[in-house]
């Protein structure tokens, strides 16, 4: 792959924002610098539970080796909420198959009801599918989607403090129902005749996305002069920016493509959260100061993939081009509207 000795992922750690007045206004710096300039970096000082991070990786494993029946028992096809496990294969980036074998969770939530007149993205918030062959797979991976949103949640704050603004400035679009999604993930390795499309270059939707992932590697950042590896560092979740974050920003914070490519050798195992903002949300554009509002040149365009501000329509756009097997069964009138 092109190097491009100028880019580099920034370690950041979070303890420092607990710190006196300098140390905290020197995170902030570095914090706002890493999303400018980068869009992704390492994060430690999380303070997250390692027993609970060796809990997750262990089920995680468990999952990945059941029977074929009964993961597919739980395979998201049978889920109009876009919850379950998927074989290889069967998600999309761009159109083309994502060689990956994953197991997806949300925000554990009743169904919004159903009324004549309902926007089609209340759709999406329902209850998560659960393999009965691992009853604690649920307790485990609730606990670190919790976890992980209060160390998110805090990242947000803090952007808004790095930019300026209140840190409860973005509160209003995720405070009581954030969407928060997670998925589970088994890279397959392949051989040299394979696609090596683990995850094809993408941009992530929400507001932060916080990866573990372990030694192998396969995660690759967009630098100015190709794909830069993203290392993998015991003890650090990898942090990147988000579209909303983007939006809320008018493009001041990036939010960068990057993929993942498929291992050899062995197979690769990672867990991404994805703290979005509420589904009834909408998005502002934060008022910044004259210095940074004179850097921020609005968000990227891109023809293939528009942007909303509603956050619900923006979440279900990407669901059904992401998963066309469950939207042809369960919601085959939106698509039939977007045709």
């Amino acid at each position: 792959m092109p190097a491009d000795a100028d880019f580099a992922l920034p370690l950041l750690d979070l303890r420092r924002l607990e710190g006196d007045q300098v140390s905290r206004a020197a995170f902030l710096a570095d914090l706002r610098a890493a999303a400018r300039d980068v869009g992704f970096f390492y994060l430690t000082g999380h303070g997250v539970d390692p027993a609970l991070e060796a809990d997750l990786v262990a089920e995680a494993n468990r999952f990945f080796a059941l029977p074929e029946a009964d993961k597919l028992a739980v395979q998201m096809i049978h889920s109009p909420h876009f919850r379950g496990y998927n074989r290889a294969g069967q998600e999309l980036t761009r159109g083309k198959q994502d060689w990956r074998e994953q197991f997806d969770i949300h925000a554990e939530r009743e169904p919004w009801p159903q009324t004549d007149g309902a926007p089609a993205w209340t759709r999406l918030q329902g209850p998560n599918q659960w393999p009965a062959a691992q009853p604690r797979l649920r307790e485990v991976l609730l606990a670190w989607q919790a976890a992980l949103t209060g160390v998110a949640i805090r990242l947000v704050r803090a952007f808004a403090e790095a930019l300026e603004q209140s840190p409860d400035a973005l509160a209003p679009i995720y405070e009581g129902a954030p969407n928060q999604t997670m998925k589970i993930i088994r890279y397959p390795a392949r051989d040299d005749a394979e696609s090596d499309q683990g995850v094809g270059a993408h941009k992530d939707s929400g507001l932060l996305t916080l990866l573990l992932q372990d030694e192998i590697g396969g995660l690759q950042v967009q630098g100015k002069d190709g794909w830069i590896d993203a290392v993998p560092v015991p003890g650090t979740f990898i942090v990147n920016i988000g579209e909303l974050l983007e939006l809320a920003s008018n493009g001041y914070l990036r939010a960068t493509v990057h993929r993942v490519v498929s291992p050899r050798g062995r197979d690769r195992l990672s867990v991404a959260f994805f703290l979005g903002a509420r589904l009834d949300s909408t998005v502002p554009v934060l008022a910044l100061p004259p210095h940074l509002a004179a850097e921020a040149t609005g968000p990227t365009a891109d023809p293939d993939n528009p942007l909303f501000r509603n956050v619900g329509e923006n979440y279900l756009k990407g669901r059904l081009r992401s998963h066309p097997d469950v939207a042809q069964r369960h919601h085959a009138d939106l698509l039939a509207v977007a045709g």
